[in-house]
């Protein structure tokens, strides 16, 4: 067996652990912490913990092909995120109030990923090599294909105002049918750096124990903090008088995926900006399938009854807004390629939004970003060309 990972490698793993292990220390413990922070410790814990969630995927990738394993690695990135936002989905069932919250996680979520997420990774990339364009891989368009058909019909579901166990069928079908296409791919053995460099050059045994040991801890702490940091946030907005569907929908989030941002950022830095956008697109379909297919079907288990997520005029707004931003974050990668002046509008377009929350703010973002897709699609020859060659890979699958 390889050494024993080296001294500053395992004092970033003690203290990752540590971060885990505090939340743990309170909520069990003799002390209790009251607002701000309890959300503020078992958001660190969430933070922490996703980070060991993305070292066991990555250790994981040695049993899988490399596909399913960026598959896997986006899809275990986002659990923190999908714990909180199952918590409100839950408690909406017994208690209306909370879908408000649910979709405003979603939301939230969705449209940080894509305009800070994938921005983040040009960004990165262009500083450290001074390319100002990110080229991804042709195995890509299977990611983007999916997307598109969840997005898609994501604009069928504000007109309906409502979410039902018919939405999760098809949008869970897609999810199933993206996994099953990456589990076709052949096996690669995946570049390890970092904190777990030493313990990736294990043994197949001591690896895979270690690996379950991060999804062990990881997995515990999400689950004895999501709901605490959930509710803490809730408290908070009502301590401060800050709107609470607005701390929902940025401030966790925030803490939720800032790991997953973090990583997919150090590998941009590497030049391996490929494979880290590439993850997030695939975080992207995971949030766009799964999270949204299964807010009904938690929300009608709570409730007892098969019913759907009924939905006011904002959450529907919401929700189309992030139907259209995400329509336009297609466009601009179906060629296969993402700029850092298409990086540097997708960021502004969603850093401005953030400051304008009415109804007529939302549907003026949600035609801009309708308006530059189409501007985009016919204005770029490329664009046009990889539309259809992503459509002739479905086909063929």
């Amino acid at each position: 067996m390889h050494p024993f990972p080296k001294t500053k490698h395992l004092a970033i793993i003690g203290f990752v652990l540590t971060l885990c292990l505090q939340w743990a220390f309170f909520r069990f413990g003799v002390e209790h912490l009251h607002s701000p922070w309890n959300a503020l410790a078992s958001g660190l814990a969430i933070f922490a913990a996703s980070y060991m969630l993305s070292w066991g995927a990555e250790l994981a990738q040695f049993e899988m092909p490399q596909s399913l394993a960026i598959a896997f690695l986006a899809l275990v990135a986002v659990l923190p995120e999908y714990a909180v936002d199952m918590y409100f989905a839950w408690k909406a069932g017994t208690n209306p109030e909370y879908i408000h919250y649910a979709t405003a996680n979603m939301t939230g979520a969705n449209r940080l990923l894509i305009g800070v997420g994938w921005a983040a990774v040009v960004f990165a990339y262009f500083f450290k090599t001074k390319k100002g364009e990110v080229i991804l891989e042709k195995e890509n368009r299977t990611e983007i294909f999916a997307l598109l058909l969840a997005t898609v019909y994501c604009f069928i579901v504000p007109f309906k105002q409502s979410l039902s166990w018919i939405d999760s069928v098809f949008l869970l079908s897609i999810f199933v049918w993206y996994i099953r296409q990456a589990m076709k791919a052949k096996h690669k053995e995946p570049e390890i750096e970092g904190p777990i460099l030493e313990i990736a050059e294990w043994k197949r045994l001591p690896r895979i124990m270690a690996t379950f040991f991060f999804f062990g801890v990881s997995g515990f702490t999400i689950f004895i903090a999501a709901e605490p940091f959930a509710e803490g946030i809730l408290e908070v907005g009502r301590k401060t008088g800050i709107e609470e569907f607005i701390l929902v929908q940025w401030l966790a989030p925030l803490a939720s995926e800032s790991p997953e941002f973090i990583v997919a950022l150090i590998f941009a830095w590497r030049a391996n900006a490929a494979s880290s956008l590439g993850t997030l697109i695939s975080s992207k379909v995971n949030q766009w399938t799964l999270l949204v297919g299964m807010l009904p079907l938690v929300y009608n288990l709570s409730a007892g009854h098969i019913g759907p997520m009924v939905m006011d005029a904002r959450q529907s707004e919401e929700i189309f807004l992030t139907a259209a931003q995400s329509l336009f974050a297609i466009v601009i990668i179906a060629n296969l390629r993402f700029s850092i002046t298409e990086a540097l509008l997708l960021f502004v377009l969603f850093m401005t939004q953030i400051f304008f929350t009415s109804t007529e703010a939302r549907t003026i973002y949600a035609f801009v970003y309708i308006a530059l897709a189409i501007g985009w699609f016919f204005a770029v020859k490329s664009n046009k060309k990889g539309f259809q060659e992503i459509l002739k890979i479905a086909i063929k699958r």
